[in-house]
């Protein structure tokens, strides 16, 4: 069935006078991108919303995105630390590359906590905001976005800490810092290839809200956040361990950073391949599901 909507919902750019008509039969596509960003306020006003009440009327604020990875960094030290790694002569516990283990750890716990927290964010945004989702039209699209946008301020606040962190050790960054954006950017496409997959799937199941919390514990050990992949996995089940891609986003973030061996070519190419992939299908469902959304959230 065909519904006209009310001016006051279509963006500005696309006029009052203009029909706009939202017909749910008609088959799922690609998204339209153009669309996407005529409603980018939208997006920023969301955004700028659950970053106020994720802090609003905290006892420290933001000072939590700090204090997190801190405290983490020394429980892992405390318990794993000398198991993991070597005590130089200065008594630094360094790992098997000579970085100090605590600025390995961090750095695995901040790329970690991004894929986390985007992951999370985006499968609940739909039945947080089912409410706006059966008042209003906009592309449903935009709260996935939104929602991750906020773990994207944790992590630039916390990568200012980690250079203060690898300042104090003295580590000065290669050339191949200049990558780490595009790693930072794949970890993100990553995280909103499930994304878009989990919060179609949680709108209409909602099992995925209490199981995902728990695949993501899973998923931190079962990646190289507070060891070494060369240290711990075997070399014949290296490939296996490759299908996991922040196995290998995680080692080319410390490649980037902190002057370790990089993650191993073939291994990356899957993890690019494995996210193009679950990007692809992900987009393609969740276009599919946001036809019935208002109707069955």
């Amino acid at each position: 069935m065909s519904l006209p909507v009310e001016s006051a919902a279509v963006p500005a750019s696309i006029g009052a006078d203009q029909p706009f008509v939202i017909d749910a039969a008609r088959p799922p596509r690609w998204f339209d991108w153009r669309e996407v960003w005529r409603y980018r306020e939208l997006i920023w006003t969301l955004a700028a919303r659950d970053i106020k009440v994720r802090y609003r009327q905290a006892l420290v604020g933001m000072l939590w995105i700090i204090l997190q990875p801190l405290v983490q960094v020394v429980i892992f030290s405390s318990l794993f630390g000398r198991m993991m790694s070597r005590t130089s002569e200065s008594g630094v516990a360094r790992d098997g590359n000579g970085v100090p283990y605590e600025v390995s750890t961090f750095c695995g716990l901040l790329m970690w906590t991004l894929f986390s927290s985007i992951v999370a964010s985006a499968t609940a945004c739909l039945v947080d905001y089912r409410h706006l989702l059966t008042k209003v039209y906009f592309p449903r699209i935009v709260l996935p976005l939104a929602t991750s946008l906020r773990p994207l301020v944790d992590f630039s606040v916390g990568g200012a800490v980690l250079i203060a962190v690898m300042a104090w050790y003295r580590i000065v960054p290669t050339a191949a810092m200049l990558v780490f954006p595009w790693v930072v950017l794949l970890t993100v496409l990553t995280a909103m290839s499930l994304g878009l997959w989990l919060s179609a799937l949680n709108a209409h199941y909602r099992d995925f809200g209490i199981v995902i919390p728990f695949a993501l514990q899973m998923g931190f050990f079962i990646s190289p956040v507070v060891y070494e992949t060369s240290r711990l996995i075997p070399s014949e089940w290296r490939w296996l361990y490759g299908l996991n891609p922040m196995a290998s986003l995680l080692d080319a973030a410390r490649w980037c950073l902190l002057g370790t061996p990089g993650p191993d070519a073939i291994e990356m190419l899957m993890s690019v391949l494995a996210t193009l992939l679950v990007l692809g299908t992900g987009e393609w469902y969740f276009r599919r599901v946001e036809r019935f959304l208002a109707d069955r959230i």
